[in-house]
């Protein structure tokens, strides 16, 4: 009986997209589609030959129309962009992944910041539709560098008339006293994170000016008590090391004009044993209600080094199958 032959394809990139922008320098992004997709792929020139399982051509033929159509929008690829791509072919059918990769929030200095996976790109999205947004999820998922991106976009647009970024000074606790310098450069450390992802948005000489008038804030938690802020766009990072106490305050300093975004993860609480985080308890109160958004960030989002996403999806393992057990220690 004679074998079947395996359905094959061809895919010819359009002249006018550069074959190796698609493709990859010595065809680095093919060999990631061929290992994703487990199909046999062989370029030549700018076509391309699929041939495998019908379903796993069909996807391979998917993420090249994606890549073309992401280089033609003036990006530039990466291996972990490609990744990207397969991933969310994979999962979700009903957004376009150029779409996602495309969506622009952000330029400066010829740096242009856009979410790089779906979720995140849900998450800028509920930005703009709800006043109150919660998002949770772990290091590297760009709950707060996004948040700021979109707070920077709304000053510009004149939609609000000043930024205010907020932090729990947790860690240092009844310690600060102890610590050199005035209170300022005591507490400075714990807001750093907020300046620097400043300086990724705004030229260096602007934030100056914009501090000194007042246009951009950014303070301990604890400065926020007593105030109604109007007109702003109100960031508090770092969420889950507020108590419920410090949520319920910090929530109701809304004002008119405003929209606030809460950042945290859930899952590195630094609060005194005892003390439980607003974060945790702000869910159980508010899901659901009208204008208040949860957005919930995985390890599937993290866009650090890509081993982070993997460190991070191993510790939630760990943690799903060891509730109450710490890791053990070797012995010295």
């Amino acid at each position: 009986m004679a074998e079947t032959a395996s359905p094959q394809t061809t895919v010819v990139i359009p002249a006018s997209v550069p074959t190796v922008a698609v493709l990859g320098p010595r065809d680095e992004f093919l060999r990631v589609l061929e290992r994703e997709c487990a199909a046999d792929i062989h370029a030549r020139g700018n076509e391309v030959t699929l041939s495998g399982a019908t379903a796993e051509v069909a996807l391979a033929e998917r993420v090249l129309d994606e890549l073309v159509t992401i280089v033609r929008t003036g990006q530039g690829l990466t291996t972990e962009a490609v990744e990207r791509v397969i991933h969310m072919l994979k999962t979700e059918r009903l957004e376009r992944p150029a779409e996602v990769l495309s969506t622009n929030i952000l330029s400066n200095r010829g740096r242009t910041i856009r979410p790089k996976t779906l979720n995140q790109k849900r998450y800028v999205d509920a930005i703009d539709k709800h006043t109150v947004l919660f998002s949770i999820g772990p290091a590297g998922t760009g709950k707060t560098y996004l948040a700021m991106a979109k707070a920077v976009q709304a000053l510009q647009a004149k939609e609000i008339t000043r930024i205010i970024l907020t932090r729990p000074a947790v860690e240092a606790g009844e310690r600060l006293g102890f610590l050199p310098g005035t209170l300022s450069e005591k507490i400075d450390p714990y807001l750093r994170p907020l300046y620097d992802a400043l300086h990724d948005m705004l030229d260096p000489e602007t934030i100056p000016k914009l501090l000194t008038a007042g246009t951009i804030e950014v303070a301990p938690l604890a400065y926020m008590r007593g105030r109604t802020l109007n007109d702003a766009f109100i960031i508090l990072d770092e969420a889950q090391n507020t108590s419920p106490e410090q949520m319920k305050m910090f929530l109701t300093r809304l004002g008119f004009g405003s929209k606030m975004v809460v950042t945290g993860d859930i899952t590195q609480v630094d609060l005194p044993t005892g003390t439980h985080s607003g974060l945790r308890v702000v869910q159980n109160i508010l899901e659901g209600l009208p204008d208040v958004h949860f957005t919930r960030l995985t390890s599937h989002d993290v866009v650090r080094h890509k081993l982070v996403g993997r460190i991070v999806a191993a510790y939630d393992e760990f943690e799903a199958n060891n509730h109450d057990e710490p890791p053990r220690r070797g012995r010295r």
